[in-house]
């Protein structure tokens, strides 16, 4: 058991120090708990945890303060151009800025597509897959994701007010 706590913490070491040095750049306290892959179009806010995110291609990824990820979830913000000069597609890639605003927390296998805005305090179901924006305190969830509650915006406002972040 005392084995398996020092591995744990040594694998979080070894991946917090890779993606922070993998990514464009960070704000403050970055946590990442399980393998996670990320790139130098990568911005982190302060108090970011993965635990295990993966995100491809070349567009621009903002993430904001207060993030929080389940396992295994994924960005995509880069496409194959598909009205080129070939089919299926062409060598073309079409990258799409992404950006993810404060205190948002994904759960376990959620999938972000490119060219969305995900608003401040949103949470995303487990599994769901994300192709168009998500409002600011919604909760949403589903393939598309679709937002089906909104959070207690004065709870979550007085909240933020006092500080209390996970």
């Amino acid at each position: 058991m005392i084995l398996i706590k020092y591995y744990s913490k040594i694998r979080s070491l070894f991946w917090t120090l890779l993606t922070k040095k993998r990514c464009g750049s960070y704000k403050g306290k970055v946590k990442v708990n399980r393998k996670s892959i990320i790139g130098k179009n990568v911005h982190l806010g302060s108090n970011v945890h993965f635990n295990g995110m993966m995100i491809s291609g070349g567009g621009k990824v903002t993430i904001g303060d207060n993030f929080h990820s389940g396992a295994e979830c994924r960005i995509i913000v880069q496409y194959h151009n598909y009205e080129g000069e070939a089919i299926p597609y062409d060598r073309v890639y079409i990258n799409k800025d992404l950006t993810i605003e404060d205190n948002v927390w994904l759960g376990h296998r959620v999938m972000i597509m490119g060219g969305v805005t995900i608003g401040e305090g949103a949470i995303i179901q487990a599994g769901s897959v994300v192709v168009s924006n998500i409002p600011k305190y919604a909760i949403a969830g589903g393939h598309p994701a679709r937002v089906f509650k909104q959070r207690d915006e004065n709870h979550y406002e007085k909240l933020k007010m006092e500080k209390k972040f996970h």
